[in-house]
C-alpha cells in the first residue's frame, strides 16, 4: 500500500478516535481542511472503500450508530492501547500526518537523524513472509571485523529507533541478532526454509530490557532506588514492562522489575548516573561497583 493511502487511513482513525463519534459531514469538513486533500471533499463511497481497508491493515472496525445524527466511531478502539504493529503504525503515522501539515512552520521543528536500516527493512520483512533464506555480509562493532552469514530470517525487533533482526544460522543452527544499519551487503537467496517450530519471539526477548537476549541469563527480579525526581521520569516511561513501583517516599521511591540483567540493562543503570541505585540482586550491585571503580581509576590516571 502505498504511503500516502496509509497517511489518509491513519488520518481518518486518528479523527475518529480523538472524537470518540463523529458523524459523516463533520468529518467530511476537517478532511478539506487537511493538505491531503488537495481542497475536494471525501466521497461517502470512496470513505467506505477505506473504511474496509482501516480494518486490513490496522484490525480496526469502523462501525456506524443506526439512529440519527448516525455518528461514526471505532467499535474496538481498545485495540489500539495494546502494544502491537497496529498501535506501532497507527502511532508512526498518525505522527507523519502531523508533520505533514506543518509545512509552515518545518524550521521550527527539529528530528533526530538516525540510522533506522530501512535500506533493508522491505527486503528482510519480504524473505520473513515467504521464509526465504538470505545472505548477509555484516560489519561487527565487537570484533571490528565484515563477515558473510547465510540466515534464515526469524523475526525483526524494533529498539530505540533502530531496527533488528533475528536470523539462525546455516548449517550451525545459532540464533544470532544483526543491527540492520550495519549490514553492508544483503541479497535474498533461491532457498526457502520451513520455519522453526522451536522459536517465538516473545519467548526469545522475555525479560529482555534491549535486545540483548544472550548471555544465560534467566529474568529475575531487581531492586532499584530511585531519587524522587529520577523517579517521576521512570513513572512516565518505565524501563521495562514488568516495573512496579513498591514504595514511595519523599525523597525516593523503590522500583522492582522482573528483567534479564544484560549488558544492556547495566549500561540502562549507568546512564542514570548516581539517581538510580541497585539494591538487588548482589552480583548486579556489585557488578556495577565494579564498573564504576573501573571508570573512576581511569580518571584518576
Amino acid at each position: 500500500m502505498a504511503f500516502n493511502q496509509i497517511n489518509k487511513l491513519v488520518w481518518i482513525v486518528d479523527t475518529i478516535y480523538k472524537a470518540r463519534k463523529i458523524t459523516f459531514e463533520e468529518l467530511n469538513k476537517k478532511w478539506t481542511e487537511t493538505d491531503m486533500s488537495g481542497g475536494e471533499e471525501m466521497v461517502k463511497r470512496t470513505f467506505f472503500k477505506w473504511k474496509e481497508s482501516i480494518f486490513d491493515t490496522f484490525g480496526l472496525l469502523i462501525e456506524c450508530e443506526k439512529t440519527y445524527p448516525y455518528y461514526y466511531y471505532i467499535e474496538n478502539e481498545d485495540d489500539i492501547k495494546h502494544g502491537n504493529i497496529g498501535k506501532w503504525l497507527l502511532s508512526t503515522y498518525s505522527v507523519c500526518n502531523s508533520l505533514i501539515e506543518c509545512k509552515s512552520i518545518k524550521d521550527r521543528i527539529l528530528l533526530e537523524d538516525v540510522p533506522s536500516g530501512r535500506e533493508y527493512l522491505d527486503k528482510m520483512i519480504e524473505a520473513m513472509k515467504k521464509n526465504i533464506m538470505i545472505h548477509i555480509t555484516y560489519y561487527n562493532y565487537w570484533r571490528g571485523d565484515t563477515r558473510k552469514h547465510y540466515l534464515m530470517p526469524l523475526c525483526v525487533k524494533l529498539f530505540r529507533q533502530r531496527w533488528y533482526m533475528v536470523g539462525r544460522s546455516w548449517p550451525q543452527e545459532t540464533d544470532m541478532i544483526f543491527c540492520l544499519d550495519r549490514i553492508k551487503e544483503f541479497r535474498l537467496s533461491s532457498h526457502s526454509f520451513e520455519y522453526p517450530n522451536d522459536f517465538d519471539p516473545q519467548t526469545y526477548f522475555n525479560g529482555c530490557f534491549g535486545i540483548i537476549a544472550g548471555e544465560n541469563k534467566e529474568a529475575e527480579d531487581v531492586i532499584l532506588k530511585v531519587n524522587a525526581n529520577q523517579a517521576n521520569y521512570l513513572r512516565d516511561l518505565p524501563m521495562h514492562e514488568s516495573q512496579e513501583e513498591i514504595e514511595r517516599h519523599d525523597k525516593y521511591s523503590i522500583f522492582k522489575l522482573h528483567v534479564r540483567p544484560t549488558y544492556d540493562f547495566q549500561q540502562e543503570i549507568l546512564w542514570n548516573r548516581e539517581e538510580i541505585e541497585v539494591l538487588k540482586p548482589e552480583w548486579l550491585r556489585n557488578e556495577i561497583v565494579k564498573i564504576i571503580n573501573t571508570m573512576l581509576n581511569k580518571y584518576k590516571g
